[in-house]
Parts: structure tokens; C-alpha cells; sequence
């Protein structure tokens, strides 16, 4: 699953790579072959190019897979052994508590003077610095020291000689040239060893920048069990990538100024990882959906309509297929483009219009069809049937019954509009109404009528 996290430390690494003119290096880590598949890889790319992140482009590099370099990093493990920077442990857990007493102790350090060799299930471990601090100079959270002390000599090649994840990527970094390390906080723990190895290795350690951590409205850190995470998820919902991209890149950075509705060559230009946020970014879906509706109301008729095309068809559409007419819908398009915050919206706004009888919402009829609904309907009935058919003509009408009624005209127009389109809220009424003909009008109001009067 591609995290909206994942996504905004991608557009991230994408917007530096291409301001600098670099490489956006892009590595599938699939040493756990129980945790890689092909779909996956796919599913990644995809994403990707979801938020404009094309294989295609010249900074695009990749997909590069861990599993190719694994000759290089054994060389490197056997390398750092030779080097007396790593030696061979044969301990076992149980060892490591029966020495200690403790379960949650690290390991103390047992197997380091003792000279092993290698032979089948003895892992390697770095011999990490007595004394001292590891000192990460992070970009966005500054300098951090860690005690070397608090550093267990740790495991970089399994029993069996294979490398673990903290040395591959190690050696994957320094092989591409990696220059710079933009990732979430929860990886800033890691990072004291990944230097560690990069300066045995004989390398200087990349530029490395960890973002702040997303949260829920809670301020909770976002979580796929309990929140929204997926990109996909949101994007099958209806939310425009191009405004999926510019919500994310504000999520713990800023330009400085408050214009916040721009394209992402525009944000691009602009960012600043220097000016990254070290507290927490809310992740607020109101904010991405008012984002969202900016965006939509962008649209050319020609690119909404085609944006809403997969909504207006099964399995989304309520309605037979051959009831939709493409003209109907290019009609009221206009009307429904200035509403919605997310695409699959437009279902619900123009579903009475290819529907043979308006939907059935019982709480909005709860809400209106109260004492003189009928009376009101009966006299619209009249009007409506002999007005001039233009949204100008049947407003005329509906204020005529409301002056008959003496009511304002919203209170007229309440039991009319979901006579007509079942709800309280929708399309402006009069010319969405207008669209949907005097029959079929007069029809759902004749209906209101009869089965009001069967409730009397």
C-alpha cells in the first residue's frame, strides 16, 4: 500500500531532484522475499506517475531492486570483517539472557575479542564505537547526538552471509551516488548506523532530512488500521492528483507566503528543504477537499466531463444505462462543477435527472413535507403547468405561490425540490429543473401530491 505519507516524501525527493537538476533514484528493497511481489513494484510505479512522478522523465531513475547488488554487499561485509571492522558472533538469544538476565537488554559485546571465523549460521556484526557520540546533522531536526554507548554492535550479514537491510542500503546508497536522504522521522533512529557504515565504507555520508510525522485530527501519528492512508483510496474517490500533489506538498512545509492553490512546476521552484516544519502535519481531509473542489472548478468542461465519466457508469450510476444522455449531463455540468469536493459527488447531484422517479431520501421528505407541503404543490402544479418553461419563468412561478402562501421562497421551494430531485440540497433548482422538462417535472410533483394526500 502506497502511504499518503510515502507519497509526500516522494514529491519531495522528486521537487529537490529536479530543482537541482539530480536524480530521483527510485529502489524496490526486496532482500524479504516473503514481503515482495511483482504486483507490488507495479503498484508503486503507478502511484508514482499518479502524482506525476513519470518513469518516463529524464530525473527519473529506476526501479533499481536491492536483491541485484546482493555480490556487492557480501564483498563489503566480508570487506569490514577484513578490516577488523566487523567480526563473526555465534550467540543465540537464549545465550544473551542467560548472561545478562534481562530480555531487553541489547547484545553486550561477547563474541568481539574472541576471533571467529566464519562458518554456517554465525552472523556478522559492526563493531560500533566504544565511546563518544554518532552525531546525525539532520536538515530539518538539526544536530542530534546519539552515545555510541547506547549503540549495540549490530548485526550486518545474516547466518547465512546474506547482508541485512541496514548494510545493503548502506552500499546501494553509495553505489548510486545517493546525495541526499529525505524520509519520515521514524527512520531517524536508524540513521546513527547508517553513517556509521557509510564511514567504514569510506564515504561521506549523504545530506540526510527526516520529515515530520503526519498525524490524524487526533494528532494521532496517521495509521493504516485505524485512518485513511492508501493514495489510491483517495484518488478512487475522486480526488484530482494534481490537488492530492499540492495538499501534500504543503504538509509540513510551507513557501512563506499565503497563496496555497498553485502547481506543482510552481511549488517545485519554490521549495526549500531547509524550510522544512520540525512539529507534526495534520493530515485535515476538509482542507484536501476544499483543495480539491478549487481544483475541480479549474477544470475545462471538456476534462470534468471526462473526469466524471467513470461515475456516470456501473457501477457507480443508479440509473439503466441507456437512461443517460449525454446532453443532459453537459447541461447541468456547469451547474454541478462549482459543488463538488470530490468527483464521485456528481452521482448523487444529477441521478434524478436519469432516473424514472427522483431517489428516495425519507429524511429529507421527513424534513419538508410537513403541514401545507401539499397545498404548496397543488398550487406550483398550476403554475408550473401554464409558466413560460425557462429558469426564469418557473422562478417567477414559485414566487407567485410563495406570495400566495405567504411564505419567503426558499420555504416554497423546499417541498418542490424534493418533489422533484428527492433532496433537500442540490443543482441551483430552477435551471437544473428547467433541464429536466415540464412532463417529467409536473409528473414527480403530481406524485408528491398523491401520496401526501394518502398520509392525510
Amino acid at each position: 500500500m502506497f502511504h499518503v505519507g510515502g507519497a509526500r516524501s516522494a514529491l519531495f525527493n522528486w521537487a529537490l531532484a529536479r530543482q537541482q537538476q539530480g536524480r530521483f533514484v527510485l529502489r524496490i528493497e526486496d532482500t524479504d522475499a516473503e514481503r515482495n511481489r511483482p504486483e507490488w513494484v507495479d503498484g508503486i510505479i503507478s502511484a508514482l506517475t499518479a502524482i506525476g512522478i513519470s518513469k518516463d522523465d529524464p530525473a527519473f531513475e529506476g526501479p533499481h531492486f536491492q536483491s541485484h547488488n546482493a555480490e556487492a554487499q557480501r564483498d563489503a561485509a566480508l570487506r569490514l570483517y577484513a578490516e577488523g571492522k566487523a567480526y563473526y558472533c555465534d550467540c543465540r538469544r537464549e545465550d544473551l539472557v542467560a548472561r545478562t538476565g534481562s530480555q531487553h537488554l541489547g547484545y553486550d559485546g561477547f563474541c568481539r575479542e574472541r576471533g571467529l571465523a566464519y562458518v554456517e549460521g554465525r552472523a556478522l556484526r559492526f563493531r560500533s564505537p566504544d565511546g563518544g557520540a554518532t552525531v546525525v546533522d539532520d536538515v530539518v531536526r538539526g544536530r542530534t547526538e546519539f552515545p555510541n554507548a547506547s549503540l549495540e554492535d549490530f548485526v550486518i550479514a545474516r547466518g547465512n552471509g546474506s547482508p541485512v537491510f541496514v548494510l545493503a542500503n548502506a552500499v546501494d546508497d553509495i553505489r548510486e551516488r545517493i546525495t541526499h536522504v529525505i524520509r519520515g522521522e521514524e527512520h531517524l533512529s536508524n540513521t546513527p548506523k547508517q553513517q556509521l557504515l557509510w564511514n567504514a565504507l569510506g564515504a561521506e555520508p549523504p545530506v540526510w532530512a527526516h520529515l515530520p510525522v503526519i498525524v490524524n485530527e487526533k494528532r494521532q501519528k496517521l495509521s493504516k488500521r485505524r485512518d485513511k492512508v492508501a493514495l489510491k483510496s483517495y484518488l478512487a474517490e475522486g480526488y484530482l492528483s494534481d490537488a492530492m500533489v499540492n495538499y501534500l506538498m504543503l504538509l509540513g512545509w510551507g513557501p512563506g507566503d499565503d497563496v496555497e492553490i498553485r502547481p506543482f512546476k510552481e511549488l517545485e521552484g519554490l521549495f526549500r528543504l531547509e524550510d522544512v516544519n520540525k512539529g507534526s502535519a495534520f493530515f485535515d481531509v476538509k482542507k484536501l477537499s476544499a483543495f480539491n473542489g478549487e481544483y475541480i472548478r479549474g477544470l475545462s468542461p471538456e476534462r470534468f466531463f471526462a473526469e466524471c465519466r467513470r461515475w456516470l457508469q456501473a457501477p457507480y450510476a443508479p440509473w439503466a444505462p441507456e437512461r443517460f444522455d449525454e446532453r443532459v449531463f453537459e447541461a447541468v455540468a456547469g451547474l454541478a462543477q462549482t459543488r463538488l469536493t470530490v468527483l464521485s459527488e456528481i452521482t448523487q447531484y444529477v441521478d434524478w435527472l436519469f432516473l424514472e422517479a427522483p431517489p428516495e431520501d425519507e429524511v429529507s421528505w421527513a424534513k419538508t413535507m410537513k403541514a401545507g407541503a401539499r397545498e404548496i404543490l397543488v398550487s406550483v402544479r398550476a403554475q408550473w403547468g401554464a409558466c413560460d418553461w425557462t429558469a426564469d419563468g418557473l422562478k417567477a412561478a414559485l414566487e407567485s405561490v410563495a406570495a400566495e402562501h405567504g411564505l419567503k421562497l426558499g420555504k416554497a421551494q423546499a417541498p418542490v425540490r424534493v418533489a422533484v430531485t428527492g433532496r433537500t440540497v442540490g443543482l441551483p433548482l430552477f435551471e437544473s429543473v428547467e433541464i429536466l422538462g415540464r412532463e417529467r417535472a409536473l409528473y414527480r410533483i403530481e406524485a408528491a401530491i398523491e401520496r401526501l394526500s394518502e398520509t392525510t
